[in-house]
């Protein structure tokens, strides 16, 4: 992997397959251990589409652990069950994970584009302002300064503010 002087970094798991979460924990460790201090990290649960909607059904999934120990085997991975979920990492796991270590967490679909632009608003709009390198932002130093925002983070800095830029290249799209 290659991470020198990133800004920010997507983990992606898969939610039908626990030792893909197993995984994605040990990346996000490497990052945290080498890559640059304050990177932007996301982790990210991906087939979504695969998992039934309502959020119900995944108090009664056992955690991969508790499968493990109650057959002796490997859970078996993305086999739907009765009702069409293949989910195999409840939601609830993940996303203490992720606030524990003070990651961005969302779960997506890349085949419908579920939650994929947020993803990549969320980390941009997580990135300070003073991480970006002179010349990033396009129209730096040429009065387009609306592009960023001086609302704080989450830790007092500036941050880069996409409904500002979307505005402004909607405005000036020559498509």
């Amino acid at each position: 992997m290659y991470y020198r002087n990133a800004q920010a970094a997507l983990v992606v798991y898969d939610l039908t397959k626990p030792t893909s979460l197993i995984k994605a924990k040990h990346w996000v460790a490497e990052l945290q251990r080498q890559a640059s201090p304050g990177i932007v990290i996301a982790l990210v649960g991906n087939k979504l589409d695969l998992c039934a909607e309502s959020s119900d059904s995944e108090a009664n999934i056992p955690t991969p652990s508790e499968n493990a120990e109650s057959e002796g085997t490997e859970p078996e991975e993305a086999e739907a069950t009765e009702n069409g979920d293949a989910r195999k990492v409840p939601t609830r796991e993940a996303k203490s994970y992720a606030e524990e270590e003070g990651l961005l967490f969302f779960e997506t679909s890349a085949k419908l584009g579920t939650n994929v632009s947020d993803v990549f608003t969320a980390i941009a709009n997580a990135i300070p302002e003073k991480e970006l390198k002179p010349g990033k932002v396009a129209g730096a130093g040429r009065g387009t300064d609306s592009a960023i925002s001086n609302a704080a983070g989450s830790a007092g800095q500036a941050t880069v503010n996409l409904a500002d830029r979307a505005k402004q290249q909607k405005d000036n799209c020559a498509c």
